[in-house]
């Protein structure tokens, strides 16, 4: 797999650890496990009244418990509750199985001390259980172990470095025609790259800046769409309207690489692979012309 759909898959990774709740993140969690560990991890599903017995699924060659929390609005004083309630439930029910027990959340950033604390007294008052947290990083050292044919079953096709490259004027229109609704030299060199400010300056990951810097060689394309194609105020009209969706997203407080993703789905990356590629390169051109996402302080550029 190229680094193009690398980039793709790590970016979807990324976006979905940080949006899926509740049951959502504990399903997605499962599949990350079973496609990366095979039949040594299991997947536990709720029945009927026995429920799942505290237990999301389990590693069996090391006897691994794991229990997952993806909450809307996290507290410390819920997290214990929870903690507290799903390790004892699962000792109760597998009492000759538990040897380690792992309390995988979703939460940026890693857990509070008083959650971390209370990890301590776990282990002190249950010596020979093991405890961990798990949660970005290792969440992702799963995705990094799964085949590519589990990650696009996972996520869908992705474009490829060839479809980027081969990207003409006609593959623009489908893109365009969606965000209307809401003379350039091809051989002109590239306006300067998004400054590396800018990109820390909206704490975008490495994924995401990935993907901008791969969609940068076609903005000429973007911009010859524009000089050539529709009423002259076509550029402006989909610039507004990218940058009255930016900041609805960033008003209701969501993270830098969920905007991302969600103004990616404002593009229309989504579909077969050359519609990603495509709407991948108008937002890319959007960004470098900086209707969305912060730029950085004059003195910080200046400096």
């Amino acid at each position: 797999m190229d680094l193009v759909s690398e980039a793709f898959l790590a970016l979807h990774f990324r976006t979905a650890f940080l949006e899926k709740k509740g049951t959502e993140f504990q399903d997605w969690f499962a599949k990350l496990a079973s496609d990366a560990h095979g039949a040594d991890f299991e997947i536990v599903r709720p029945y009927g009244n026995q429920g799942d017995w505290k237990c999301d699924g389990r590693m069996v060659s090391t006897g691994t418990v794991f229990q997952c929390y993806g909450p809307e609005t996290p507290t410390d004083a819920k997290t214990i509750e929870k903690m507290d309630k799903d390790f004892t439930g699962a000792l109760v029910k597998w009492p000759e199985f538990l040897k380690a027990w792992v309390f995988v959340h979703n939460h940026t950033g890693g857990q509070p001390p008083a959650v971390i604390n209370h990890l301590d007294e776990m282990r002190a008052a249950h010596p020979d259980i093991h405890f961990e947290i798990w949660a970005e990083s290792e969440l992702r050292a799963l995705h990094g172990m799964m085949s590519d044919d589990a990650k696009l079953a996972m996520y869908g096709a992705v474009p490829t470095a060839a479809i980027v490259s081969g990207l003409i004027l006609q593959d623009l229109q489908p893109v365009i025609d969606v965000l209307e609704k809401r003379e350039l030299d091809p051989n002109d060199p590239l306006s300067p790259p998004p400054s590396v400010l800018k990109l820390e300056k909206n704490e975008l990951s490495v994924e995401a800046a990935g993907l901008l810097q791969l969609g940068r060689p076609k903005t000429r394309l973007v911009e010859l769409y524009f000089r050539k194609t529709g009423p002259v105020e076509l550029g402006e009209k989909i610039a507004e309207a990218f940058r009255e969706k930016y900041c609805q997203l960033k008003a209701i407080g969501l993270q830098p690489d969920q905007i991302f993703s969600y103004l990616q789905e404002f593009a229309g990356v989504k579909g077969e692979p050359k519609r990603q590629a495509a709407a991948m390169a108008v937002m890319t051109y959007f960004f470098d012309r900086c209707d969305i996402f912060e730029d950085p302080e004059p003195e910080a550029l200046s400096g």
